[in-house]
């Protein structure tokens, strides 16, 4: 417990420390450029601290890494390409290397997400649970309540993943990690996040590893309040 907790708290540090300097590099310095070019660095070091504190490295794991990564790669691409998915966008060099006008990373980045927020969901229901057994003495009839509950926390956890989006969308655009048509951000946009996102987050139910990772709802957090600040002083 006390290795783990150490793990936690510098994965915390090192994400703390790289989204301050960059937010400080980004809004108050003239080395914008540069910190916008090295965002590839701060993804790919995110996703590591997020496996590096990971409770079960299982095989299962593994699996919904490479999964969320694929499915999240592959609608990009069906997006970029047609437009048939969130909407007419393209992606500008910040984010790196492209493979069919697609960053590479983008896969990490969808990692990343659902990752987070399926743990944040995840957590919420081992709190239910303990709640209702507190109060009750007894769990309730589980092939009903855990139908409901998978349903509810699915959404929830969807809803998460657009919130984090909707703050990313307008800060994405001014630093020119990708481009929508017109500069306007779609609706649609929305929509296809949230059931991809509901699609995946299904899919991270039905691999079986142990879902706990406390740094990664602190990782949400910071990524969250990261790109609200950069929208008030961009």
């Amino acid at each position: 417990m006390h290795n783990y907790q150490s793990k936690k708290n510098l994965a915390i540090f090192i994400a703390l420390l790289f989204h301050v300097s960059g937010f400080i590099g980004i809004a108050f310095t003239p080395y914008k450029s540069w910190f916008i070019q090295t965002t590839w660095f701060n993804l790919v070091l995110m996703a590591v601290l997020l496996i590096y504190t990971n409770e079960d490295n299982s095989k299962h794991f593994w699996y919904f890494v490479a999964t969320s990564f694929a499915v999240g790669f592959l609608v990009e691409v069906i997006g970029v390409n047609t437009g048939l998915l969130f909407g007419n966008y393209t992606y500008g060099k910040p984010m790196g290397f492209k493979l069919f006008n697609v960053p590479i990373l983008i896969g990490v980045q969808w990692f990343v997400t659902i990752y987070c927020c399926g743990v944040i969901t995840y957590n919420i229901q081992r709190w239910i649970e303990s709640r209702v057994l507190k109060e009750t003495g007894k769990m309730p009839e589980m092939q009903h309540y855990n139908k409901i509950q998978i349903i509810s926390l699915v959404i929830d956890g969807a809803l998460l993943a657009v919130i984090l989006d909707y703050t990313l969308e307008p800060i994405a655009q001014k630093l020119g990690y990708w481009t929508w048509a017109n500069q306007k951000i779609p609706i649609y946009n929305y929509i296809c996040w949230f059931v991809i996102s509901a699609i995946l987050l299904l899919l991270l139910r039905k691999f079986r590893f142990k879902k706990v990772n406390h740094f990664a709802l602190h990782l949400f957090i910071i990524q969250l309040l990261f790109f609200i600040a950069l929208s008030i002083y961009l």
